[in-house]
């Protein structure tokens, strides 16, 4: 397919970058991401066309502008205009991506991952098909995004293990608002799979400064010297932030004020 850089990036090649945007460490916006190259090819543009658009995108990010970061200054109207549509509705931008992609591929979204393939007759009863969909590309999305923020290692203990590897959310999803937090990645951390599930019971958390916090209950649970070692050594250490998405604070204090055992 021929190259369209000159030519104006539509709503639909504009939300698959920012879809892809969302997933992607900042520093790793470039012509040789893999994930750029084969998005430059779907949509017939030079992945350096592509990663201009995403430091475009990246101009409008709260998150960067207040580090002093503004990505690149010739963003459109466009860019604008689609930030601020599906910045506070992940779920739809992943979707909507989705969708877009499955039709530049003359596929179905089930045919671009088997994460969203739905077994129409194994859902319970009353379990709406397109929701269904909507929430396992959600699921895909708040991962990805939440993984590739803090460069695929736990917050916790810097364990670089994708496998070992889970998107927590901080507000539980099942309290979360669907539009606006479940797949929100500022209510995710990168926890290895036992901080996961002792973050997820509430035997431990993270204060307002970003600390760990161990529960009495954790404390006081029998295990063998060492294991008691290893995690209390990371009570009161802070976790490590992520490159964008930092943990909201609204999410922290719900954390901290529901799910936490003293």
């Amino acid at each position: 397919m021929a190259d369209r850089y000159r030519e104006k990036w539509s709503r639909e090649e504009t939300i698959l970058a920012y879809d892809l945007y969302c997933r992607t460490p900042f520093t790793k916006i470039g012509k040789t991401n893999k994930d750029i190259i084969a998005l430059a090819k779907l949509i017939g543009r030079t992945p350096s066309s592509v990663g201009l658009k995403m430091a475009n995108l990246a101009h409008f990010d709260p998150e960067l502008q207040s580090r002093n970061v503004s990505g690149m200054s010739n963003a459109s109207k466009l860019d604008k205009e689609i930030f601020e549509e599906f910045a506070s509705d992940w779920e739809e931008l992943s979707y909507q991506a989705q969708l877009i992609k499955a039709d530049y591929s003359g596929k179905t979204i089930s045919d671009l991952n088997d994460e969203f393939v739905i077994d129409i007759e194994m859902l319970p009863e009353g379990t709406d098909a397109l929701a269904e969909t909507k929430r396992r590309v959600g699921q895909y999305f708040f991962r990805t995004s939440v993984l590739a923020a803090y460069g695929n290692k736990c917050c916790v203990t810097g364990l670089k293990a994708p496998e070992l590897l889970i998107a927590s959310h901080i507000k539980p999803w099942k309290v979360s608002d669907v539009k606006t937090e479940r797949t929100n990645p500022k209510n995710g951390l990168c926890l290895n799979a036992l901080h996961d599930k002792a973050f997820d019971r509430g035997l431990i958390t993270v204060d307002d400064k970003y600390r760990i916090v161990v529960s009495d209950r954790l404390k006081d649970i029998s295990m063998d010297d060492k294991t008691r070692n290893w995690i209390l050594y990371y009570d009161g250490l802070e976790i490590s932030m992520p490159e964008k998405f930092a943990p909201d604070k609204d999410f922290i204090q719900y954390h901290n004020d529901i799910v936490f055992l003293r």
